[in-house]
């Protein structure tokens, strides 16, 4: 018996009941009035429901005493073994094997389909998600909201939305050209510019570029440039969507930002300016001070949004404000948009453009806003070169976990991940030491060693960097009395390296272990006692 199927059996004893207390007493009930949930005892029951407490007061009856009807005509419903009455009118249900049985030849019988319904049956949503810049790898954060969007993408087309999953590339403005920039400099050997994008990932791509267009070269500057940032970006782009394949998140369209801005074919307007045309038509467009504006505060925005500079140039919000339009050209009614904390100014004026636009802000459009996400307290940024990446630790973890590792670790990255330290797989860098001890030990690859270059690229320790003066006597003191124990000194060693080969590491260098404390390779302190 499925919990749609308890709810209709509820309904058709429960109603006689109302209607015999108070005859056309109010509206029809609905299975919607029926909702049933998991004890959180299991001994309780199967399954629970509240609505005798909740209709007691409409019926005029003591919420127990009617709780108890229910379960007498309840309890002689095929499929339920017993019905009990507890507290002042909950109603505990216990269902017999055989229903149990059924429940099971349902779900095998239906085989992928078990699960879906029709409740989303009509609607047309597109829904955008990820959409991170192509100037660089997936990293952690990107994946977290990939598995989310995912997950809401699967629920909604099981509820028979007809929806499609969108992927929104931001492949124009001064961000491309500072990677072009950046791409460049690299290739010719001169170190990133100041304002460009200084990841490892650069130098790689730089490589790549250089041997798939040796001819970029001879070019002049601007041209350059240009042909540096094409070709990085179609291999970054490629990269990006393959890293996203393995993750097994699909999308049905990458809509780049570039046309948006681009004329047509016969060299008529672009959607921005036409976006901008049909704004004004319906009356929500101004001009001030030179630039045109878009008056959102019509539709609960805190300010009016400025749509076109005086200098001609269009800022973000016209690719907003066309690329929303451009949806609902394409038939979508609702838009949901999945977005970083950062975008959260982005609620109001989207919802504003969806007003004024001649839709329901309320209904037609939404915004989902999630934190992002920092190791140790370092954002990560692919200009500051210190994200994570997606795919190699794949390689070290196998395919099946990669969906929950939600991580990727360069092979030449100053980072290590061991499940052991800092509590449950928290990174940290190799002068780390603050372990929690597992009762099974884990192999992991080991970690070439840090180019010089690099070294001082590490993110943050996990570990307290400097504990406190009474912990800090506390474990010398238990170091002491007690020969087993290691100092507190920043030591650590590559994981998956053999017990007698394992060196300690600070600061980059290495250093040989002495043999005594060679016994005692799989002893650190402990994060409470190092305080």
């Amino acid at each position: 018996m499925t919990p749609e199927a308890l709810s209709a059996a509820l309904l058709a004893v429960v109603s006689p009941l109302v209607e015999a207390r108070r005859p056309g007493s109010g509206e029809a009930l609905t299975l919607a009035d029926f909702p049933v949930e998991r004890p959180k005892n299991r001994d309780h029951g199967d399954w629970a429901s509240n609505a005798a407490l909740k209709l007691s007061k409409q019926v005029g009856a003591n919420p127990r005493e009617f709780a108890a009807e229910v379960a007498d005509a309840l309890a002689a419903v095929d499929g339920i073994a017993s019905v009990e009455v507890a507290g002042p009118g909950f109603i505990n249900i216990r269902l017999d094997a055989a229903a149990a049985g059924a429940l099971a030849k349902t779900i095998v019988e239906a085989g992928t389909a078990f699960g879906h319904g029709r409740s989303q049956e009509g609607n047309t949503i597109n829904l955008e998600f990820v959409s991170a810049n192509p100037t660089g790898p997936m990293h952690i954060g990107h994946t977290r909201w990939a598995a989310l969007g995912d997950a809401i993408a699967r629920l909604l087309l099981a509820s028979g939305a007809t929806l499609v999953r969108e992927f929104y590339i931001n492949d124009a403005g001064a961000q491309m050209d500072r990677f072009g920039r950046s791409v460049l400099a690299r290739m010719q050997g001169e170190p990133a510019p100041e304002d460009g994008y200084a990841g490892a990932y650069i130098d790689d791509l730089a490589a790549r570029v250089a041997e798939a267009e040796p001819g970029i070269a001879d070019l002049p500057e601007d041209a350059r440039v240009a042909a540096a940032r094409d070709k990085a970006y179609e291999l970054q782009l490629a990269e990006l969507q393959a890293s996203l394949e393995k993750f097994n998140v699909h999308f049905d369209v990458f809509f780049s930002e570039r046309t948006l801005h681009a004329k047509s074919a016969d060299g008529g307007p672009s959607l921005v300016d036409e976006a901008v045309d049909r704004l004004r038509a319906q009356g929500h467009v101004f001009d001030a001070d030179g630039a045109v504006w878009v008056r959102t505060t019509d539709f609960g925005d805190d300010k009016d949004r400025v749509i076109r500079r005086s200098n001609g140039e269009y800022t973000y919000f016209a690719a907003d404000a066309a690329y929303y339009l451009n949806k609902g050209d394409r038939g979508f009614a609702h838009k949901i948009y999945l977005l970083g904390a950062d975008h959260h100014g982005y609620v109001h004026r989207l919802k504003a453009l969806a007003g004024a636009a001649g839709d329901d802000p309320e209904k037609d459009i939404e915004v989902l806003i999630g934190q992002l996400v920092s190791i140790n307290g370092a954002r990560l940024s692919k200009r500051a070169g210190n994200i994570i990446e997606l795919d190699d630790l794949r390689e070290w973890l196998g395919t099946d976990a990669l969906r929950y590792s939600l991580a990727r670790y360069p092979a030449d990255s100053p980072l290590t991940l061991d499940p052991r330290s800092c509590r449950s797989g928290r990174t940290t860098t190799r002068s780390s030491t603050c372990s929690t001890p597992t009762r099974a030990r884990t192999t992991w690859p080991a970690t070439p060693p840090i180019p010089a270059s690099r070294a001082t690229r590490s993110l943050p320790s996990c570990s307290r960097t400097r504990p406190s003066p009474r912990s800090w006597e506390r474990c010398r003191s238990s170091r002491a009395s007690s020969p087993s124990r290691r100092s507190c000194a920043n030591r650590t060693a590559s994981p998956g390296t053999s017990r007698s080969s394992r060196a300690s590491t600070t600061a980059g260098t290495t250093r040989a272990a002495s043999p005594r404390s060679a016994t005692r390779r799989s002893r650190t302190c402990t994060a409470r006692a190092c305080g």
